[in-house]
């Protein structure tokens, strides 16, 4: 049956000034002339308060103007095709994972439609559109005793992309791998604690990428101004350009340019252009580079924004925000998880998003998965269950010693990374391929939790049918 569906708009514009070395801002979901001389009033008056006591007055870089309309471009638009069509893909989800053996299946599909117009001082005039979605599924079985029950969400990943990419997706296939998983997954013996190879496939290895170099090396963050919310970061700029961050393999790339990413926009929101604007956070396992909007980089002797302001509404002030980041393929394209695998003699290949938790700093961490398979001799033999890893962001990171090449590059990420206060939502796409670290502290969640229960965060939001 379809549970729920929903749907929401916002509509509204807003205003930004710099005056004496402070911003204001204000907002209005009425979109007359009289309506927004009112909030250039307020914003001005808001700039006007804070001038005497900011501490450091804000700069900004002069910017280049643009004209344009750009366009995401999609085969076909989500919002063109029939409720009854969209529910009916998510009713056979459910059906094949029953057939298959499930107790439980529920399957989503959230659509968000985003357009945008800007237009600023230096004279740009820029008007964006775009589409992302994000299709999936979790399926559950029990057992006949005992209470024990295990699940296996979809690795469906959202994306920047028309309906076609839910037409393309062997859904029922999955829905029926996902219930078999699932089965063996909870008959699975409870991993045993201590120090193991892991190889981490990209389904996984994304929200890793997100919470230990993402969140770290956002610039504002490690100014301090998320610390009353979200924290601040390890990350500090007396370490750029000397942390040893990772293996001599790794390189770290943000960008907002990449095909199908949930980032990819032509002009940020601070009328920025993205193309050109590509960087390495991480290259070859040095802490390279922060991401930054206007007004930020000359703390770090970079004196121009890569591109990564962005609001979630009209009423959201602009913050800097995650471009796609995502780990580069090794340089042989002919290595791939299999690959890795076969030099491991006891280990844990782990597929798919699981729980996670970090600290303020984003320094120590721990992440579990969905699927983890027992790797013995090179090969995969049976599952384990219960199953975490553990470590700091840095040590973790140094410990990569194998990456898959090219063509086992897959773009993940999430619609809804929150950050800000008041709190906003941003989607980022994470490119990742499978990769190899040595001697992991892994942990058996059953015994750390007392009762064998692990919580899953998830949220997301937008236009959506839940079947």
């Amino acid at each position: 049956m379809v549970r729920d569906v929903q749907s929401t708009v916002s509509l509204g514009c807003s205003v930004r000034v710099l005056n004496d070395g402070a911003w204001g801002f204000s907002a209005t979901p009425h979109l007359t002339g009289e309506a927004v001389l009112d909030i250039v009033e307020d914003a001005m008056a808001l700039a006007k308060v804070q001038s005497g006591w900011r501490r450091v007055p804000i700069e900004i870089e002069s910017l280049p103007a643009h004209t344009d309309n750009w366009i995401l471009p999609i085969k076909e638009d989500p919002f063109d095709v029939r409720l009854e069509e969209r529910a009916a893909e998510l009713l056979d989800i459910n059906q094949s994972a029953l057939d298959a053996g499930a107790d439980f299946c529920n399957a989503w599909l959230y659509q968000v439609r985003e357009h945008k117009w800007l237009a600023n001082s230096f004279g740009s005039r820029i008007i964006q559109s775009r589409v992302r979605l994000f299709p999936g599924f979790k399926v559950t079985v029990t057992g006949e005793s005992g209470g024990r029950f295990a699940s296996r969400a979809s690795a469906a990943q959202p994306t920047a992309a028309g309906y076609e990419y839910v037409r393309n997706y062997d859904f029922t296939g999955e829905a029926q791998l996902a219930v078999e998983q699932a089965r063996e997954k909870m008959m699975a013996p409870r991993v045993t604690p201590g120090r193991r190879d892991i190889v981490i496939d990209p389904t996984n290895l994304w929200l890793t990428i997100h919470e230990t170099i993402g969140h770290p090396t956002e610039l504002d963050r490690a100014l301090g101004y998320e610390a009353n919310y979200a924290g601040t970061s390890f990350c500090t700029p007396d370490k750029l350009g000397t942390l040893r961050y990772a293996g001599e393999i790794v390189t770290i790339r943000g960008d907002r340019t990449q095909a199908r990413g949930l980032a990819t926009v032509a002009y940020d929101d601070d009328g920025v252009k993205t193309a050109g604007k590509e960087f390495n956070i991480i290259e070859r396992g040095i802490f390279s580079n922060y991401q930054a909007a206007i007004g930020q980089s000359g703390a770090t002797g970079y004196q121009q924004s890569n591109a990564c302001a962005y609001a979630d509404s009209f009423s959201s002030f602009p913050i800097q925000r995650m471009p796609n980041i995502s780990l580069q393929p090794g340089l042989d394209p002919s290595v791939t998880a299999d690959t890795l695998i076969a030099d491991v003699e006891d280990g844990i290949y782990i597929v798919g998003r699981g729980s996670w938790s970090i600290d303020q700093q984003r320094y120590n961490f721990q992440f579990t998965g969905q699927v983890f398979h027992k790797i013995v001799n090179g090969k995969l033999n049976g599952m384990y269950r219960d199953v975490a890893y553990q470590g700091n962001s840095v040590n973790f990171w140094n410990a990569c010693d194998g990456l898959g090449g090219e063509p086992s590059y897959r773009l993940c990420g999430t619609f809804n990374c929150g950050k800000g206060k008041p709190g906003q939502s941003a989607p980022v796409s994470h490119g990742a391929v499978p990769a190899r670290f040595r001697q992991i502290n892994v942990l058996n969640t059953s015994e750390e939790s007392g009762h064998g229960v692990v919580a899953t965060r998830f949220c997301c939001s937008g236009d959506y049918a839940w079947a």
